[in-house]
């Protein structure tokens, strides 16, 4: 028999974790653990629903505590823990335009400001920088370094090889009328809903989830099923395969009816682009290009780039593929199939609504948010190479008002994270995008991409790249300025890429990355290298 004290409310068994890990856990965590037969729930006397702390503790033990232990050793004694910021919610991490659209390879906000504001610990000795200072990035990415700066008051100058790394960043830092933007975006997802309405049979999609979720009841109930799995009790592959052909065969008529309701408004089928035919359902496409048309058609140019933002992080979300492969696409995925992650029968997203409806009431709220934190500062975003752009022309040109200052007092210093070598190909992560928006796609200026390899040829040129770089912005960073490079330097190149940049190691500063939101979730250490001119 079970005692009442071993059994939490979700809200209780929050509070208990809370206070066990050193870290907020939420209701929602303890539900997930529930949702994903991670541990067991149970009923009191009032049918209510509870964990059991034992379950809990165990399932802690096992799956945080013991392996952050096994992290520690394996990635070494000489770690700053505290920059783990493993503390954090993944509110935290994402906050306010941070989240405006998915990007992998970024850094987190928080490592930024450590390096940026004005504190000091046992660890960071002194203050590097102060506010109305100019902080540069070279390899800019999705903005996170001129972001943070214009929050602490700072200027900021950042270069990115990608136009499309560049249109994020610049819909992030720009100022807003934000009610008329608040106003624009939802008369334009207002439209989109109209034409989609007509468009398209809106009961199918109803029915649809209708069956699905009246199959699964039946033969995925949750979290029983997982239980099951996760006690050998059923042959995962087997059982699934089975089912979902008896989905497929039972709904083969309905499945078939799938189609437009207004077939002479559809845009051609040979003028779409190769991976959104490819990548993308009928109706998908379809909404995707109305949307785009309204984007077009708006004349005020940041309200454009925010519709597009928008827009690319809708189709992001609404590409035709499992739920587990959407970080990483391998084959295109039509109709329903099992689901992996979820255990039971899905479907691929078969309408952008849902998505674009959620995505423009989250890009005004963030950026609303944003606007009243940021401080009066300048930014400037180049697209272009950083191993040649000339700063102070670029400047001068598309931002006269902070060329003004710079002049006066030259870039104070530098905080980036470059590429990892061979471990992501930047535009190709993006590939939807450069072609809704028909940019120019510059591959072969990227350092140190996966479709390179990381082999000993690619390392070399990955040194050489990164030297290049950091010599050219060299010239427009006062003598005595500070260089911190981001850096999974697994490799050991980064000596060698200070020698040949005529910088020097003053001191590292490793930290272990706990927090991925990839699949592939091992830790790994980071070291943020503090250079300056020989």
């Amino acid at each position: 028999m079970r005692l009442k004290s071993e059994l939490f409310s979700f809200k209780e068994a929050a509070e208990w974790a809370s206070k066990y890990l050193d870290r907020e856990v939420t209701p929602t965590n303890i539900s997930y653990l529930v949702q994903y037969a991670k541990i067991r729930k149970y009923y009191d006397e009032q049918n209510k629903v509870k964990v059991d702390k034992g379950e809990l503790r165990d399932y802690y033990d096992q799956n945080i505590i013991k392996k952050q232990e096994a992290w520690k050793k394996s990635l070494g004694k000489d770690l700053n823990w505290a920059l783990s910021f493993d503390q954090l919610r993944e509110a935290d991490t994402t906050k306010h335009v941070h989240r405006l659209h998915p990007y992998k390879g970024k850094f987190i906000p928080q490592l930024v400001e450590y390096f940026l504001d004005n504190r000091v610990n046992k660890f960071k000795k002194e203050a590097f920088f102060k506010e109305g200072d100019i902080i540069l990035d070279p390899f800019l990415g999705s903005g996170t370094t001129i972001i943070q700066a214009s929050e602490l008051g700072m200027h900021s100058i950042g270069i990115d090889v990608s136009e499309f790394n560049c249109l994020i960043s610049k819909v992030k830092s720009d100022d807003y009328n934000t009610l008329e933007l608040d106003h624009i975006l939802k008369d334009a997802l207002s439209k989109m809903i109209g034409f989609s309405n007509k468009t398209f049979d809106e009961k199918f999609e109803t029915e649809l989830k209708e069956r699905l979720s009246e199959f699964n009841e039946k033969y995925f109930p949750n979290p029983e099923f997982k239980y099951k799995i996760k006690e050998g009790k059923i042959n995962e592959e087997e059982y699934a395969d089975e089912k979902l052909k008896q989905f497929l065969e039972e709904n083969k008529a309905f499945l078939n009816r799938n189609g437009a309701n207004d077939k002479a408004t559809l845009l051609g089928e040979n003028s779409i682009p190769g991976f959104i035919t490819k990548w993308f359902s009928k109706r998908i496409k379809q909404e995707l290009f109305f949307y785009l048309k309204l984007t077009e058609s708006m004349k005020d140019e940041k309200i454009r780039n925010a519709m597009r933002v928008i827009l690319s992080r809708t189709a992001r979300s609404c590409r035709a593929t499992t739920h587990s492969d959407l970080a990483t696409l391998k084959e295109p995925q039509e109709g329903p199939y099992y689901c992996s992650k979820h255990r039971k029968i899905c479907t691929p997203i078969n309408t952008i609504i849902k998505h674009l409806r959620r995505n423009t009431y989250d890009t005004v709220k963030r950026l609303k948010t944003y606007s009243n934190l940021k401080k009066k500062a300048y930014s400037s975003i180049i697209h272009g190479d950083s191993r040649s752009a000339d700063i102070f022309e670029i400047v001068k040109s598309e931002n006269p008002e902070l060329y003004k200052i710079l002049e006066r007092q030259k870039i104070a210093g530098v905080f980036t994270s470059p590429p990892y070598v061979g471990q992501i190909d930047y535009h190709e992560q993006h590939a939807y995008a450069y072609e809704l928006f028909s940019i120019p796609r510059k591959d072969e200026k990227e350092i140190g991409p996966l479709s390179r390899g990381n082999g000993k040829q690619a390392r070399d040129e990955y040194v050489e790249g990164i030297s290049k770089v950091l010599l050219n912005i060299s010239r427009f960073v006062k003598d005595d300025g500070d260089f911190f490079i981001v850096a999974n330097d697994k490799y050991n190149l980064y000596p060698f890429i200070a020698e040949k940049s005529n910088l020097k190691i003053v001191n590292q500063f490793k930290r272990p990355v706990l927090n991925r939101t990839e699949r592939d979730r091992q830790p790994y250490a980071e070291i943020i290298f503090h250079m300056k001119k020989v």
